[in-house]
């Protein structure tokens, strides 16, 4: 080994240590279940401090008590509803004196509704959760914590429908799903010289309360077409099996830590090979 080398060794980042989230404060959405939950987990166990935000604050509480045995964490619980902008920028005015490092944008609504019948509510229900609050919780992020000269991690959730829409009724939702991947790259080439990292992570066929529920009522109910949808699903599946949460979790751990330390800019899929396919 030459001497260059050595130093170079010696320089090197020990992988426990570039995982590691200690010191850090991670704010995480939708953290009542499913995805969410899994990467409050995660984030936890990796020694960050969390502050949790859902619409569910009886599931905020249920996530928060799961995670009581990491002491080393602290664990803050917020009831906001995404769907309005007041209640984002109110969440933020209660954060000002102890800034998250990392933004977790997580959550979402996956509602179904032929296209012909989607009214101006419905729509706009639809963007103002899964887009719409992930642009202002961005903004809100960059904007205070670039007045404090510091930067930080994003890592938002947007989903294969935004590529290679598979299911019928999903207008709404693959429209508000491909904007947070225009938003995130956006945001990556705009600030990433400020000491901004902002990735998206495309998650797909994962096993979550919501994609489970669907699931019974298409048995329960005999609808013929979402049966015939989840079958061909299925088969594009290169590994030949639904994910579960915390294969999302690990993924968006890996994107708030070192190791992803030029990682900027990303579309992520972790679907299991679905687009390959």
């Amino acid at each position: 080994m030459t001497e260059k080398e050595r130093k170079r060794q010696e320089k090197l980042v020990p992988l426990s240590k570039s995982l590691s989230l200690k010191g850090k404060t991670a704010l995480i959405s939708g953290a009542s279940s499913g995805i969410g939950k899994a990467m409050a987990h995660r984030f936890a166990e990796a020694g960050a401090h969390l502050v949790l935000i859902d619409v569910d604050e009886a599931g905020l509480c249920n996530t928060r008590d799961d995670l009581a045995h990491f002491h080393e964490s602290d664990k803050h619980i917020h009831k906001v509803d995404l769907c309005h902008k007041i209640q984002i920028d109110a969440l933020w005015e209660k954060l000002e004196n102890n800034l998250p490092d990392i933004l977790i944008n997580n959550a979402g609504i996956y509602p179904f509704q032929d296209f012909l019948e989607v009214n101006a509510e419905f729509l706009e229900r639809t963007l103002n959760i899964n887009l719409n609050s992930v642009f202002w919780m961005c903004q809100n992020f960059i904007k205070r914590r670039k007045q404090e000269k510091k930067g930080g991690i994003m890592v938002n959730i947007s989903s294969i429908e935004a590529i290679l829409p598979f299911k019928e009724d999903l207008v709404q939702y693959s429209i508000s799903k491909i904007g947070v991947i225009a938003l995130t790259r956006s945001l990556a080439r705009d600030y990433g010289k400020k000491g901004f990292r902002v990735n998206v992570i495309l998650p797909g066929a994962i096993k979550t309360p919501g994609t489970s529920s669907l699931a019974k009522d298409a048995i329960a109910n005999f609808r013929v077409n979402l049966i015939k949808t989840g079958y061909d699903f299925q088969q594009r599946l290169a590994l030949g099996r639904w994910g579960d949460p915390d294969e999302i979790a690990k993924v968006a751990l890996f994107l708030s830590s070192d190791l992803a330390s030029y990682v900027q800019g990303a579309v992520l899929p972790v679907d299991g090979g679905f687009l390959s396919t």
